[in-house]
């Protein structure tokens, strides 16, 4: 028999049980029997939703718990003023968890991906996890239509090509113009950006043939239209979502953290190549979905990376969708 260490809360416990007429050796078998094992089943990775005549389904394309937010949240302040934000907020000062999920919209007649996470690549460490939850949810890599890249970071298009082949193979390719062209530039050699020209080069330049390049404003299928949030890279686009009178915007990365970047919106974020346009669009987009009242998705917010804000005095509470496309 495996006897429970004994504590003072359970003195207390067997007392109270003493007293309404259980013996101690019943005491002792409960309290063996409620020692089970903890599981290791991890959390559902896809959440599915209907939107208008659309579904959504967001995957969990890994996460990588690490030292922040600060600096690369808020290299422009100071690890106190952080420390201090994230206390008012339950997070810890000094560990952040970063998600990444890829988004894919079932418009009835195309599945329509948007950004395609770290692929096999990622797997050793624990991400490159959409194929997989993709199967979980009832889909297949072979079966997307269309494949939109919202920006050419290597979480959002190292998961295009597995293998050397293309990880998608019967979709064409959507991107924007401006962010295709940035990093196949040659300038890029020499420079921090650098290393993200090579991803490009392996990664999005062998499918340039089956890629449409697009500019800000341009549709990708009926109900699917994008809109320029340069800052975070210089072609960055997001994407509004629009069927039977419902509207949601695919916001990407314009916000990174769902505290450090909305509720202090001009604190610089490391990633972004251009920090002051970053956060002037930043302010730009989320008063506009504030204003409207409309939900979004974000690469980077806590899963299933779908919610709204409320604007407040320095900028947004994020608030984290429940049951609202359930009902």
């Amino acid at each position: 028999m495996v006897i429970a260490e004994i504590s003072r809360r359970n003195l207390f416990l067997a007392s109270s049980a003493i007293a309404g007429g259980l013996t101690m050796q019943q005491i002792m078998i409960e309290t063996a029997e409620a020692a089970t094992p903890q599981s290791d089943i991890k959390s559902p990775g896809f959440k599915r939703f209907k939107f208008g005549d659309f579904e959504i389904t967001t995957f969990l394309d890994g996460l990588r718990p690490g030292d922040g937010p600060y600096p690369t949240f808020g290299a422009n302040q100071s690890q106190e003023k952080m420390g201090e934000l994230m206390r008012a907020n339950f997070l810890p000062e000094t560990k952040f968890v970063n998600g990444f999920t890829p988004i894919l919209v079932n418009t009835g007649s195309e599945l329509v991906l948007f950004d395609t996470g770290f692929g096999a690549d990622g797997r050793q460490n624990g991400f490159g996890q959409l194929e997989a939850n993709m199967k979980a949810a009832g889909y297949t890599p072979d079966e997307v239509n269309v494949v939109v890249i919202t920006h050419m970071h290597g979480d959002h298009i190292n998961g295009l090509i597995n293998g050397g082949a293309p990880a998608f193979p019967a979709a064409r390719y959507v991107a924007g113009e401006i962010e295709y062209d940035y990093w196949t530039d040659p300038a890029r050699t020499g420079t921090p950006a650098e290393n993200g020209a090579k991803a490009v080069s392996t990664k999005v330049k062998p499918l340039a043939e089956k890629t449409t390049f697009i500019k800000a404003g341009d549709a990708v299928v009926p109900g699917i239209t994008s809109e320029a949030a340069y800052g975070h890279t210089p072609g960055h686009l997001i994407f509004h979502v629009e069927s039977a009178g419902k509207h949601l915007v695919i916001t990407a990365d314009t916000a990174n953290h769902y505290v450090a970047s909305l509720q202090r919106p001009d604190w610089e974020v490391a990633y972004d190549t251009d920090k002051a346009m970053g956060a002037a669009t930043r302010k730009k987009v989320f008063d506009m979905i504030a204003a409207d009242r409309l939900p979004f998705i974000g690469y980077h917010m806590p899963f299933p990376s779908v919610g709204f804000v409320e604007k407040q005095e320095t900028g947004y509470r994020f608030v984290p969708v429940t049951y609202q496309f359930d009902v």
